[in-house]
């Protein structure tokens, strides 16, 4: 028998494919099958065969390839069913656009997945040029994938469309082959059609086996849930929310919440569109309960728990009563932040404002100006605030232990190792608040470590080989200059900005001395020494103290003078010497221009790091004041002509102190960075 030859031209390369490969399946063990893709170019002129079009839409395109003797057979197409097991598994009711190059091929195969019984998805026709009539999520296209608009955030590829059974048999006639052919090839249509069945029913069966799985893990589980669509339509209602509210799952599921709940106000509370998480209390029915709620962004479903409420009640005293006898509590708010200096209204204000955020939060402040005291008190003001608070200082820890105190380790990880392992401080502190008090004294294989778990929300005990999720808050503090420690190369820059997310500065007790006499009044209550006085000029004389311990050294101070002072009263005698008290010290951190408050004075003996400080602003100004724009490169340049010569670098970390100080503010664009009316006014008090 003389060979069956037959030539395919399709549109695109995928198209080309798709179809060979279905022909092939059908008859391609006694038709010879060549085929040319338009999109990759067609190399010769075809005469004497069976040509097959993909579509109408490519006939004049292969003209001018067609020689003599050809006959040409344009194909009809449908939707591959090969992957339309894909689209049951959309909800029903479903959005969807459906994707492809042309107005036809898109209005024929909406009418061919319609025709295939494909009914529960609303499908509107979207084309090159076509605008958009609908704002969706899902698309759904034949493998056009670049033509899918990008506000779309999930797209189905059902593959291009395959020749219905009807192009097949007119191939068939047109060989000669359909009397000898047609039962063998409807034998192998037929056997395709069995395997996509077959297909069906096992993901079917799967899909069933999951729903019976999550309904037991659902059922099983101590609080009531409640899952409802976008459309108030309730999908999921478990054993423990019968006995709650007395429903039968049944005769729920499926209907409106609405129409079921007798709460009106619980109603509201469930379908009340907002995205953000919440809790709030009901009674239904003579049940007191608490319901939190939060939507499924993905599909707009809306979750709500309910929770018997005198058994919660209950729950979190245990709880709190357990981490008060582990010590792991906070035990101060924001009520206990003695003073009502502006500065530290304006500190604390701002604090209570970083507490509703669950960012990691980086406290700078001198040593006494209470860094821990504003980390337990964010912990407490913030929606963590019924977990855990921990608080580790580094300075204090031993090199060789902190590791092992923050990420715990595993038994046999090391000598003296205890057995089955420990907990570390990121695992004991899981839902709640890890305070790392003096982040500036952590070496830099710890600070490598801590990044990670930072980075990933995961850590590896040590000795450990399974990976560990965690959910902590980290709130980070340090009395020292972090910056200088990067350039030094002490402290990780990567690690630094992952820290500093949110930023806290705590006013020095010099720059609040307003609340010196209401914090020795407190003092005073906390050790019940009250009825003792104090002369007026005792207060007058403490005052003029700079309190470089800040307020740590006055509490000390007032512990010294009640337990020396004679007949209830302090008088000026009980004021210990100026060797008792903190000098200042070269390298205070921060010291002398700290909060850029003018002094009046010469900077000649302030440390070299300040003077640096000072040139940097004094170069902002001056290209400010010459109309300039102003960046790290320029004042990198400008520094060339005095003998601190910064690099772009050095630049960098000395604005940010600035900008950290109120000095300057730093924009991007033309204009750059600028002088701030706060540092003109401190440039105008100090010379160099």
């Amino acid at each position: 028998m003389k060979e069956k030859k037959l030539v395919l031209l399709a549109g695109s390369e995928e198209t080309r494919r798709t179809l060979v490969d279905q022909l092939s399946e059908f008859i391609g063990t006694f038709v010879n099958i060549e085929s040319f893709a338009v999109d990759e170019g067609i190399d010769r002129i075809i005469s004497d065969r069976l040509i097959l079009l993909s579509s109408y839409l490519i006939e004049e395109e292969v003209k001018p390839f067609i020689g003599e003797n050809c006959q040409m057979i344009t194909a009809r197409r449908i939707v591959n069913f090969q992957s339309i097991d894909q689209l049951f598994t959309v909800p029903d009711g479903t959005d969807a656009l459906y994707v492809n190059d042309f107005p036809e091929t898109v209005n024929e195969a909406i009418a061919s997945l319609k025709t295939l019984g494909v009914n529960h998805i609303n499908l509107y026709p979207y084309f090159p040029g076509k605008k958009m009539v609908k704002n969706v999520d899902l698309a759904i296209t034949p493998g056009e994938m670049n033509l899918v608009p990008g506000n779309v955030t999930k797209i189905i590829d059902i593959g291009p469309r395959l020749l219905d059974m009807t192009t097949i048999i007119t191939v068939l006639e047109r060989l000669g082959l359909l009397n000898e052919k047609q039962e063998e090839v409807s034998t192998r249509y037929i056997r395709t059609i069995i395997q996509l069945s077959r297909r069906l029913a096992l993901a079917t069966s799967e899909a069933n086996q999951v729903s019976e799985h999550l309904k037991k893990v659902v059922d099983g589980v101590h609080d009531g849930i409640l899952a409802v669509d976008s459309r108030g339509t309730v999908t999921v209602f478990n054993g423990i929310l019968e006995k709650l509210l007395g429903f039968q799952a049944t005769h729920v599921i499926g209907k409106k919440i609405c129409d079921i709940l007798t709460s009106r106000e619980l109603c509201d509370f469930i379908m009340s569109g907002d995205e953000e998480e919440a809790d709030e209390y009901f009674t239904v029915d003579y049940a007191d309960v608490i319901v939190h709620r939060f939507t499924i962004d993905s599909d707009g479903t809306t979750v709500a728990t309910f929770k018997n409420a005198v058994e919660t009640i209950e729950m979190e005293r245990k709880l709190r009563r357990e981490l008060v006898k582990r010590g792991h509590y906070g035990k101060y708010t924001f009520d206990d932040i003695i003073g009502d200096n502006r500065q530290l209204i304006e500190t604390k204000t701002i604090a209570q404002k970083l507490a509703k955020t669950h960012l990691t939060i980086l406290i700078e402040g001198e040593s006494g100006t209470g860094k821990e005291l504003f980390a337990s008190s964010i912990h407490n003001a913030s929606p963590r605030h019924k977990g855990p608070f921990l608080a580790v200082n580094f300075s204090a820890l031993p090199e060789d232990l902190v590791e092992s105190e923050l990420f715990g380790y595993e038994e046999g990880a090391f000598t003296g190792a205890k057995k089955g392992g420990r907990k570390g401080l990121f695992e004991q502190a899981n839902g709640g608040t890890l305070f790392l008090d003096e982040i500036g004294d952590i070496s830099l294989k710890v600070q490598a470590r801590l990044l990670r778990v930072l980075q990933e929300k995961e850590l590896l005990r040590i000795g450990g080989t399974s990976i560990i999720p965690v959910d902590v808050r980290v709130v980070a503090a340090t009395n020292r200059n972090l910056l200088e420690l990067i350039e030094k190369g002490e402290f990780r820059e990567d690690l630094y900005h992952r820290l500093k997310v949110l930023f806290l500065h705590l006013p020095q007790l010099r720059r609040r001395k307003d609340d010196i006499e209401s914090l020795i009044r407190f003092f005073m209550h906390q050790s019940g020494r009250m009825d003792v006085k104090i002369e007026p000029e005792v207060l007058q004389q403490l005052k003029r103290y700079q309190w470089y311990g800040n307020i740590r050294e006055l509490k000390n101070t007032i512990d010294y003078m009640l337990a020396v002072c004679d007949d209830q009263v302090i008088r000026m005698k009980d004021i210990p010497n100026e060797s008792f008290f903190q000098a200042k010290r070269l390298g205070q951190p921060n010291a002398g221009i700290e909060d850029g408050t003018p002094r009046g004075k010469e900077i000649a003996g302030t440390t070299i790091q300040e003077k640096e400080i000072v040139a940097v602003l004094s170069i902002i100004d001056g290209l400010e004041k010459e109309g300039q724009s102003i960046s790290r490169i320029k004042v990198a340049e400008k520094s060339k002509e005095t003998k601190l010569n910064f690099s772009e670098q050095q630049v960098r970390y000395r604005m940010d102190l600035l900008e950290e100080r109120g000095l300057i503010e730093k924009s991007r664009g033309r204009v750059g960075s600028r002088t701030t009316e706060k540092g003109r006014e401190f440039l105008s008090t100090i010379h160099i």
